[in-house]
């Protein structure tokens, strides 16, 4: 070991989590659980290519004004 090796810091923040993990063994399977609800979703390709061809060509200057001339 170092001479000058300092010891390791542990946030309060991060104490607190190692806690509340040590006390809920089953904290860490709900949130996956929550990520999956949310997030980990399946893609309908089919929706997404009828998306893709139903897109308006946007303008190159979306702020010029139409003139009739």
């Amino acid at each position: 070991m170092s001479l000058f090796r300092r010891p390791d810091y542990h946030s309060e923040a991060s104490l607190f989590i190692d806690q509340l993990k040590a006390s809920r063994p089953q904290l860490e399977a709900q949130q996956r659980a929550g990520r999956a609800l949310l997030w980990d979703l399946s893609l309908d390709r089919s929706a997404q290519a009828g998306y893709r061809e139903a897109k308006v060509a946007q303008k190159p200057y979306v702020y010029q004004t139409q003139s009739d001339q």
